[in-house]
């Protein structure tokens, strides 16, 4: 990884780490990033004194994000802010005209596609191709949006011939993954990676022998902790939008990675099912209109 990957991944990491700390630590480096003066020079006396902690916190808590204290924290975070992606994100207000909304909008969406490039697990990446190519069957989990993820992707396979089931509801998820096995994956869509409903059928699928993947936000949720495989999305958090609109089309991006990787695998097999798929929708189209 170069540098500027390398700086790219300082802010994905320390979002990922945020569920780990307390909702004091959690308010210090917010302030650090809301900090537009925040940069190389800024003292651990002036972070300490504007969050309203000791200084020994401060560094506390750039140690609990992996840094080996306040210096090495400032100097990643202040480079960070300088990259031209970081500046993409601004705040929506009141006061925005369309034209500004829409920049925003889709720069907040730049910056979530830019950061998870930048932060892709390409080992883990093959794995989940690779264990989605194999199995016997395929089973995705989501509630809500990330249900509609699932749906996208599971359509996007069925074009290819890949035949996989999605469930949105806790019973049909639990009785899907009681009946995995050695040769089956079961698939966990959360963008908290804190889904009740997801993680209890994760855990089954996976107690039954099933390889389990999960497509989450956060690489250290209870979601990806009883997972074989994690592939993150990140997406910096916004009071209106929330991260779940940005993280969305991160881990769209991610899935039809995903998608061409498994046809790439057997690609004659894939052309075979892109063919028999396309043949009957056509065969439809035309019986409707005689």
């Amino acid at each position: 990884m170069n540098l500027e990957s390398d700086l790219k991944a300082v802010g994905p990491r320390i979002r990922m780490m945020m569920p780990h700390l307390t909702p004091l630590e959690a308010r210090v480096v917010e302030t650090v990033f809301s900090l537009r003066t925040f940069d190389d020079e800024t003292s651990l006396k002036e972070i300490a004194s504007e969050a309203g902690v000791s200084e020994a916190m401060v560094v506390k808590i750039a140690k609990k994000l992996g840094f080996a204290g306040y210096r090495e924290f400032r100097n990643a975070v202040a480079q960070y802010n300088r990259l031209p992606t970081a500046e993409m994100h601004q705040e929506l207000s009141l006061e925005d005209t369309s034209q500004e909304i829409i920049q925003k909008v889709f720069r907040t969406s730049i910056q979530a596609l830019e950061e998870t490039l930048s932060i892709m697990d390409i080992e883990a990446f093959d794995r989940a191709a690779d264990l989605i190519y194999g199995a016997r069957q395929r089973d995705f989990y989501g509630v809500g949006g990330s249900a509609q993820i699932a749906r996208d992707v599971s359509h996007k396979f069925l074009r290819i011939g890949v035949r996989s089931s999605v469930y949105d509801d806790s019973h049909m998820m639990l009785m899907s993954a009681a009946l995995l096995g050695t040769d089956d994956v079961a698939i966990g869509f959360s963008h908290s990676g804190n889904t009740v409903a997801v993680i209890e059928a994760i855990q089954l699928a996976r107690r039954n022998g099933a390889r389990t993947i999960a497509i989450t936000n956060y690489n250290s949720s209870p979601l990806a902790q009883h997972a074989d495989v994690v592939l993150c999305s990140t997406a910096q958090g916004s009071p209106l939008m929330g991260e779940n609109a940005a993280a969305r089309i991160a881990q769209l991006n991610i899935l039809d990675a995903v998608f061409v990787a498994v046809a790439q695998r057997d690609y004659k097999a894939a052309e075979r099912g892109l063919a028999k798929t396309m043949a009957a929708v056509a065969s439809k189209r035309k019986d409707k209109f005689l």
